[in-house]
């Protein structure tokens, strides 16, 4: 089904962008896990706009409300619908749009398969669409607290526009990270991060750039052999967000300018398992992972609606030029970064319970 995502631990998000609202159905989350809507509205409020200058300016307080799956506090076992009203969507300033197609956008593409499309603010293909996806993601998080205590996902901006940042020994804190608008780690180059997107606003222009994910805290043992590799299912996930264009886990591309003798990653033993002395596989070793830090990088493009005048054609191949109004975001990094750390713990809680299940003890 296209519009579901995993195999135990499930979503299936809907809505449009200018429709009445947008949100998920989780199935396949365990009974009596603790669920704090608060939980997911914090995850939310990290991904919704207007957060600052760097940013869409469309007002959405994206408040979540939860409809099914839960009682006193905890998970049913059954579906859990949550969903988010559209408060800000002014349909009206895509009018003009009606009948252009938007260059690098979906538009072309969901009427070549369609045969319509929903015009106002893209429909499906709107990064609106990642509420349902973070929610879900808040929802996995908490199972995952149970299934491993200390495991930690933190994903953070490394590189906009051709400037990267001092990549940290340690994933960053958190709080460290949300006190910047970039959602960037190394504050020596914070302010040329910030001025690189600043600068693309103030043209009418937009820039890209890269999100690093770290994870830590999950054992060994993760991940289906052959097509349902984890990182496999990772890239799935993260090529499935809105902008997204490219994938690396581990040394990635780099590493294929190694040697073996300079890429394998030696074994010792040490705190009764079995560890790596370097982490080039990035975690995850035959489609499983190793007990070591999972590392992975995702490419993302410029956002495709900008304000300068771009050539284009009419749904009838008639040309034209195309000068988008409405309120588009410069930079979708900074909100891309909770997106990334949901579509993570989506991965992971799935192979949690699919490990799981095939560990299953039967008698003789």
């Amino acid at each position: 089904m296209p519009n579901t995502f995993g195999h135990l631990f499930r979503i299936t998000t809907w809505g449009e962008s200018h429709g009445g609202g947008v949100g998920v159905v989780v199935d396949g989350c365990p009974p009596r896990i603790p669920l704090a809507p608060e939980e997911i509205q914090r995850e939310l409020d990290r991904r919704r706009p207007g957060q600052s200058r760097l940013t869409t300016q469309r007002k959405e307080s994206d408040r979540v409300e939860i409809l099914s799956g839960l009682l006193n506090g905890v998970t049913l076992g059954t579906p859990i619908l949550l969903w988010v009203h559209n408060e800000d969507a002014r349909s009206e300033a895509y009018e003009e749009m009606r009948a252009l197609f938007r260059p690098s956008h979906a538009d072309y593409t969901y009427q070549a398969k369609y045969g319509i499309r929903a015009w106002m603010g893209g429909g499906r293909a709107s990064a609106r669409e990642t509420v349902g996806r973070v929610a879900g993601g808040a929802v996995a998080g908490q199972f995952l607290k149970r299934a491993f205590p200390s495991l930690k996902v933190v994903a953070y901006v490394s590189e906009v526009h051709g400037l990267s940042a001092s990549e940290p020994a340690l994933p960053p804190d958190p709080a460290s990270l949300e006190s910047n608008p970039l959602r960037w780690p190394d504050p020596a180059t914070l302010s040329q991060a910030i001025a690189q997107v600043e600068d693309a606003r103030k043209a009418g222009d937009s820039v890209g750039g890269v999100i690093t994910c770290r994870v830590q805290g999950l054992p060994a043992g993760l991940g289906e052999p052959v097509f349902d590799k984890l990182d496999a299912d990772l890239a799935k996930a993260m090529l499935s967000i809105p902008a997204a264009k490219g994938f690396e886990v581990g040394s990635g591309f780099a590493g294929s300018r190694l040697r073996g003798s300079e890429h394998n990653d030696p074994f010792y033993f040490e705190g009764g398992r079995v560890r790596t002395r370097t982490n080039r596989s990035g975690g995850i070793q035959g489609g499983i992972s190793n007990g070591e830090e999972i590392y992975f990088r995702v490419a993302l493009k410029p956002v495709a609606t900008i304000a300068l005048p771009q050539e284009t054609v009419t749904e009838k191949g008639e040309p034209a030029i195309l000068r988008a109004r409405g309120r588009h975001d410069p930079c979708v990094l900074p909100r891309a970064v909770p997106i990334v750390e949901a579509m993570t713990r989506l991965v992971l809680a799935d192979h949690a319970l699919r490990q799981k299940a095939m560990e299953w003890e039967f008698g003789a």
